[in-house]
């Protein structure tokens, strides 16, 4: 259980990053994981964030934390 929950990180950063919107290029390319935190070096992340573009209109952390809490879930059992 544990190893599965290691990988957990590395899948919500790459669910993360496919659910940034892509113009071009420069968020996905900024976005990195850091440890197990996902930072969005850029200075319109936030108003990706809040739904700013069409492509990603929930943002991408709120569908990233449902991804992580179904992840968990699955591993875990509940």
């Amino acid at each position: 259980m544990r190893k599965e929950l290691a990988g957990v990180p590395k899948q919500a950063y790459d669910f993360f990053k496919s659910k940034t919107p892509i113009r071009s290029g420069n968020a996905r390319r900024k976005t990195r994981l850091q440890g197990s935190v996902i930072k969005a070096d850029y200075p319109y992340a936030q108003r990706l964030d809040k739904g700013w573009s069409d492509q990603a209109p929930n943002g991408m952390s709120e569908p990233t934390i449902d991804f992580i809490r179904d992840e968990v879930e699955d591993i875990v059992g509940n």
